[in-house]
């Protein structure tokens, strides 16, 4: 068995200090590093919006992305769908949808370009249920 390593024993030590308990024993130095940077950013300049921390306890527990975060796609948001073995991202952006240096003006457009059929574009990016219900 090697030395153990000055750089974890000191991180293991910031990392209690910091979170008030001994970190997982799989982590990396790495890992703890940057953890511990995002928690001292967070405190000096305030964490997430407490909105966003439920969204994303949501979409932990398994709800779907409608659920979580309703219809608050903004211009700037990524909506991220596999088909058929190709990874699709679409940009949200002002008036539209932008796929592949083209800009759409519906979701359901775009969904229509990569499926050559009719679908509706928030049910293919999984913004909304099946039949229409209010979710």
């Amino acid at each position: 068995m090697g030395k153990a390593d000055p750089n974890r024993q000191a991180n293991i030590a910031i990392w209690e200090e910091t979170f008030g308990s001994p970190p997982p024993a799989y982590l990396s130095v790495d890992f703890m590093a940057r953890a511990i940077a995002h928690e001292e950013q967070c405190r000096s300049h305030g964490g997430l919006p407490d909105k966003f921390r439920r969204d994303l306890r949501r979409i932990a527990e398994g709800q779907s992305v409608a659920k979580a975060v309703g219809k608050r796609v903004r211009a700037g948001a990524h909506l991220v769908r596999e088909w058929n073995g190709r990874t699709y991202q679409v940009e949200v952006v002002e008036g539209g949808y932008r796929l592949d240096g083209k800009t759409w003006t519906s979701l359901s457009a775009v969904a229509k370009h990569i499926t050559g059929t009719a679908w509706s574009g928030p049910r293919f990016f999984g913004l909304k249920g099946r039949g229409g219900a209010k979710q």
